[in-house]
């Protein structure tokens, strides 16, 4: 019954589109994944590697970050840990799309909090219902929060 609400709430308020914040060093890679988002009709904020991310992060949050690992200033395992250690950022759920497919990667990411861990390339379809996943998700927590007066 709860997942009923939650959705019916995503389309009474039509001006709370999710917003996806992708995280990567390929300019390729964020013109593809922005153009997917797009059509699907999220809002998207692009970030050149983790520095800036956490940048961005400062006046506006997203309600997902897709996040690669290999990035220069600032790594996905960096940005990563540092979300997950900040009360402001700590409930951003975060999707690790990276080649790094090994199960050691895959573990550290699991083991500092990471929410899901994709292999280049994605499968957009895949991706897609991550995103709405973990938002649907996270909607329901906010909800809950909300009515027990949390706010």
């Amino acid at each position: 019954a709860v997942r009923l609400e939650a959705e019916t709430a995503v389309q009474a308020a039509p001006e709370e589109t999710i917003t996806v914040m992708v995280c990567d060093d390929s300019v390729t890679v964020r013109k593809v994944t922005s153009r997917l988002l797009e059509r699907e009709g999220f809002n998207v904020m692009l970030a050149k590697d983790g520095a800036d991310a956490l940048l961005q992060m400062q006046d506006r949050l997203p309600d997902v970050l897709l996040l690669d690992i290999e990035m220069p200033r600032m790594d996905g395992f960096e940005v990563a840990s540092t979300m997950k250690n900040s009360q402001r950022l700590q409930d951003i759920p975060i999707i690790m799309i990276t080649s790094r497919t090994g199960e050691k990667h895959r573990e550290r990411a699991m083991g500092m909090g990471v929410e899901r861990y994709m292999g280049k390339p994605y499968v957009e379809e895949e991706l897609l219902l991550t995103i709405n996943d973990l938002v649907g998700e996270r909607l329901v927590r906010r909800m809950a929060r909300y009515e027990q007066g949390g706010g």
